[in-house]
C-alpha cells in the first residue's frame, strides 16, 4: 500500500490537499482536505442585509457575481420582494457570460494541463498541425505559418528556463497521449483563451460597473440606468456592443473549445468508465425566463437524479439541505454528527490540529469544509449534475448537446458518469448558455422598447417596513454547482448567515456515518501510473473546479507555502 499526499493541489482557487491510498496502482481510499479558514459567514453577523451581497461576493476573487447574486435573493426571499423583468434579464446576462467565461478558462489555463503534454509541442509539424485544426473546424487561426509562430514562441519561453507555471508538470508522462500536433493546437488555443477572455468578460464590466466584485447588484433589483436614448444610461450602443461580444463568445465555444474537447477526448476514452463518483446529482435550476418566481420557469431545471437513474426525476427542496462537522474543524452544539439546516447553521471554528502525514484519518477531524448532506444524502454539484438533470427533463437544447457530443466521441450515455463526462458536460453546457445570451439580451431590448425601464423595486428598502423577524433563501446555479444562501433577520440587521457552496457539497468530507462526499468518492478506482508524478488524481479532481476559498469560508503561516508531493 502506497499513501500519497498532493499538498496544495495547484490550478485551482484556495488551498486543498488531497490524500489516497493507492494498491496495485490503483487508489483505494481518499481523503479530501479544505485547509484554510475564511469566517465570512461570522463577519456577516450584526450589518445590514441590504449590504450582504457586497461581503458575500467577497469570499472569492473568481466566484464573485454568484454570491452577490445569491445573496440578494436570500435577502428579497426573506423581505418578499419580487423584481423588475429588466433586472431579471440582466442578471441572467451577468450569470450567463460569467458561464460562458469561466467554463472556458477552467478548460484550457485549468485543466488542460493535465492532458497537454507542453514540452511534447516542441516536436510538432507546424504543417501537420494545421491539417488536424482544419479537419475539426472553421477557425481561422489555423494556417501552418500561425502554428509555426506559436511553435517559436513556446520554443524561446521553453529555452530561457523560467517556465512559471509549466515549471512543475509532469511532461513527458506515460499518461498522455495527444500526439505532437494535438498537443502544439492546445498550446495556440491556451493562449488564444487568454485574449478571448479579457474581452468575453466585458459583458460583466457593461452591465457590473466593473469585474470581478461588480457594484449593481441591490436587493429589489439593480442599480443599473436602462434607457436606450440615453446618453448616461446603457443605451443603444452599449446593447449593440453587448451583442457583438456575445456573438464573439459564442463563436470562440463553437469553433474552438467544443472542437478540442472532442478531439482530447478521441484520445482518452478511457476516461470514460474512470471518476464516477457517488452517483448523486443535484441542480437547483438557473436562469428565470418569467417573473413568476416559480422553479418551473428557469431555463435550466431543478432536480436531483439518485443513484444514477435516468428514468426519473426527483424534487428538491432547500428545507432538505444540512449540514454536518464530524470530520470538520468546527463544533455543533448538541453534537458533531447532527445535520443542521443552514437557518440553523453554525460557524465554530475548532481547529484540533492538521492530521499527521500518512496516518489513518478516518475518525479525526480533517478538514475546513463542512459535509453538506440532501436528506442525509451526498451529492455531486456541477455542470455534470445541471446536464444530467436537464436531459432527464426533456431540455431539447440540452438533449441535442449531449447527443452531438456522445456521436462525435463514438461513446454511449454512461460515459457522463465519469471524469470525461464531466469535461464534456461542461463544453455542452458552456455552448448552450452562450446560444442562450443572445436571447436574454434580446428580450431585454423587446421590453425596453415599451417604454419599461424599470430596474429595481425599493418600496420595502427602508428597514422600518420589515417584519421584527425574517428569514429567507436564495438559491443559484453557479459554474461550479449548486449555490445556497439561508439569511435570518432579527431588528434590521442579520442574525445568522450560512453558505452552502457548489465545492463544499463536492469537496465534503466524510460525513457522521462515514461516506465520502463526491471527490474523495470519485477517486477511488483511479489508476496511477507513477506515484511520484500523480496527473491522475490532478485529473479527477480538477474536472470538478474546485474553489476553495469558497468552499472554506486561517491558513497557517508556520506551514510555509511549499508544495509538497508524499510517496510513503
Amino acid at each position: 500500500m502506497t499513501r500519497i499526499a498532493v499538498d496544495p493541489i495547484t490550478r485551482i482557487e484556495g488551498h486543498l490537499r488531497i490524500e489516497v491510498e493507492v494498491e496495485q496502482g490503483v487508489v483505494r481510499d481518499a481523503w479530501s482536505s479544505g485547509t484554510m479558514f475564511r469566517g465570512i459567514e461570522l463577519i456577516l453577523r450584526g450589518r445590514d442585509p441590504r449590504d450582504a451581497w457586497i461581503f458575500a461576493q467577497r469570499v472569492c476573487g473568481v466566484c464573485t457575481s454568484v454570491h452577490a447574486l445569491a445573496s440578494v435573493r436570500a435577502v428579497e426571499n426573506a423581505l418578499g420582494l419580487k423584481i423588475p423583468t429588466n433586472a431579471r434579464l440582466v442578471r441572467n446576462l451577468i450569470a450567463g457570460s460569467q458561464f460562458v467565461q469561466d467554463h472556458v478558462i477552467h478548460f484550457y489555463h485549468l485543466h488542460a494541463l493535465d492532458w497537454v503534454d507542453v514540452v511534447a509541442a516542441l516536436s510538432a509539424d507546424p504543417a501537420a498541425t494545421s491539417r488536424l485544426a482544419q479537419s475539426i473546424s472553421e477557425w481561422p487561426l489555423s494556417s501552418a505559418g500561425y502554428f509555426k509562430g506559436v511553435k517559436d514562441k513556446l520554443n524561446a519561453f521553453v529555452s530561457s528556463g523560467q517556465l512559471g507555471p509549466f515549471a512543475n508538470g509532469y511532461w513527458g508522462h506515460p499518461a498522455y497521449r495527444l500526439p505532437p500536433e494535438a498537443n502544439l493546437m492546445a498550446v495556440a488555443h491556451y493562449l488564444e483563451a487568454l485574449d478571448w477572455q479579457r474581452q468575453v468578460i466585458r459583458i460583466q464590466a457593461l452591465l457590473g460597473a466593473k469585474n470581478p466584485h461588480p457594484q449593481t447588484y441591490l436587493v429589489g433589483g439593480m442599480a443599473l440606468a436602462l434607457d436606450p436614448n440615453s446618453p448616461t444610461a446603457l443605451n443603444a450602443r452599449g446593447l449593440s456592443e453587448l451583442a457583438e461580444l456575445i456573438a464573439q463568445a459564442k463563436r470562440f465555444v463553437d469553433q474552438v473549445y467544443l472542437p478540442d474537447v472532442v478531439a482530447l477526448g478521441g484520445f482518452y476514452k478511457d476516461w470514460a468508465a474512470i471518476g464516477q463518483g457517488i452517483g448523486n446529482y443535484m441542480s437547483y435550476g438557473e436562469f428565470p425566463e418569467d417573473d413568476s418566481g416559480q422553479s418551473s420557469a428557469l431555463y435550466l431545471p431543478r432536480g436531483r437524479i439518485m443513484g444514477r437513474d435516468i428514468t426519473k426525476l426527483e424534487p428538491v427542496d432547500q428545507l432538505d439541505v444540512g449540514e454536518t462537522v464530524a470530520h470538520s474543524w468546527y463544533t455543533y452544539g448538541g453534537g458533531d454528527g447532527k445535520l443542521r439546516h443552514p437557518w440553523d447553521g453554525e460557524t465554530n471554528p475548532k481547529y484540533t490540529g492538521p492530521v499527521p502525514p500518512f496516518e489513518h484519518i478516518e475518525s479525526d477531524k480533517y478538514s475546513w469544509l463542512k459535509a453538506p448532506r440532501y436528506r442525509g444524502e451526498p451529492m455531486e454539484v456541477g455542470p455534470l449534475a445541471r446536464m444530467l438533470v436537464a436531459h432527464v427533463a426533456g431540455h431539447a437544447d440540452v438533449r441535442a448537446g449531449v447527443d452531438s457530443l456522445l456521436g462525435a466521441l463514438g461513446v454511449g450515455p454512461e460515459a457522463l458518469f465519469s471524469t470525461l463526462g464531466r469535461i464534456g458536460a461542461r463544453a455542452i453546457e458552456t455552448q448552450v448558455i452562450a446560444n442562450r445570451l443572445g436571447r436574454w439580451l434580446a428580450d431585454l431590448e423587446a421590453n425596453l422598447a415599451t417604454g419599461d425601464l424599470a430596474i429595481a423595486d425599493v418600496t420595502r428598502w427602508n428597514p422600518s417596513s420589515w417584519p421584527a423577524q425574517a428569514q429567507g433563501w436564495g438559491l443559484e446555479e453557479a459554474p461550479r454547482g449548486s449555490l445556497g444562501h439561508w439569511v435570518k433577520i432579527r431588528g434590521g440587521t442579520i442574525e445568522n448567515y450560512q453558505l452552502v457552496v457548489p465545492s463544499t457539497w463536492n469537496g465534503s468530507p466524510r460525513d457522521a456515518n462515514g461516506r465520502r462526499g463526491a471527490w474523495e468518492e470519485a477517486l477511488i478506482g483511479t489508476p496511477v501510473a507513477d506515484p511520484t508524478k500523480p496527473v491522475e488524481i490532478l485529473r479527477t479532481i480538477h474536472s470538478f473546479d474546485p474553489c476553495m476559498a469558497c468552499a472554506v469560508h486561517v491558513y497557517d503561516p508556520d506551514a510555509g507555502s511549499s508544495v509538497e508531493i508524499r510517496v510513503g
